[in-house]
């Protein structure tokens, strides 16, 4: 950034004020102002401005101080003040041209210390209209035009790498996904074929009870025949052992 018009105008405005009140004030401030007292600088401005409280230069002077402290939004408050038309009562037009050509400046680096950046490209445009030979107006637009591309291509490059990283996150959760699918897959088919087992064996067993209570029933029944039979013979027995004794014979006389 170029150097800001604050101080230059200030000489300008020590110029202007002799037939002005308030003039011993500024002129007071305007020194304490060059030797950085700025708060001090500021209570003089504004004890001059009770007496001129429509005066544009001191509301010039005032601003002067806030951009100093860093209060940029009170700065411009009092810029625009310092716009009034009252500005060109006692001045040539060029003269007020050229005053005002510096006002737009100065807002200019306002809204570049406020990262406003297009504000201030505005507020160089408008100076640079009133005052097209301003070589400081022209350099700080360019620098700030310069400033702002660099901003959007990184803002863009940013956002690029933001989308990439997006991209590369939804990609890993995706296979993240697929592995657990898989993995959850695995694990029901694993817990299908044990299931599987299970019936079979299950079956298996039921298959084996079934053909040892046929078989126990098949040799349950064996047995009661073989038992059935023996009965059987041990009758036969008796009744030969009954049919075979001797007959009793009358003695022939």
């Amino acid at each position: 950034m170029k150097r800001c018009y604050y101080c230059m105008l200030l000489v300008l405005v020590a110029t202007m004020v002799n037939a002005q009140p308030g003039r011993k004030q500024v002129a007071e401030g305007n020194k304490l102002y060059a030797e950085e007292k700025y708060d001090e600088a500021n209570v003089l401005y504004r004890d001059a401005l009770l007496e001129d409280p429509e005066s544009p230069i001191i509301q010039f002077n005032i601003s002067d101080t806030q951009y100093k402290k860093g209060k940029y939004e009170e700065a411009l408050e009092n810029l625009n003040k310092s716009l009034s038309p009252k500005l060109a009562e006692d001045r040539t037009p060029e003269e007020d041209q050229l005053i005002r050509s510096k006002i737009h400046y100065n807002m200019g680096n306002t809204h570049y210390r406020m990262n406003k950046l297009l504000e201030a490209i505005q507020s160089y445009q408008e100076a640079l209209k009133l005052n097209p030979a301003d070589e400081d107006a022209k350099y700080n637009l360019e620098f700030v035009r310069n400033k702002l591309k660099n901003e959007s291509q990184k803002q863009n490059q940013d956002s690029q790498d933001q989308q990439q990283q997006q991209q590369q996150q939804n990609q890993q959760q995706q296979q993240n996904q697929q592995q657990e699918d898989e993995k959850q897959e695995q694990q029901d088919q694993n817990e299908q074929n044990q299931d599987q087992q299970q019936q079979e064996q299950q079956q298996q067993q039921e298959q084996q009870a079934g053909e040892q209570q046929k078989e126990l029933s098949k040799e349950e029944a064996e047995r009661i025949l073989d038992a059935l039979k023996e009965d059987e013979k041990n009758e036969q027995k008796k009744r030969k052992v009954k049919s075979s004794g001797r007959a009793r014979v009358l003695k022939d006389w």
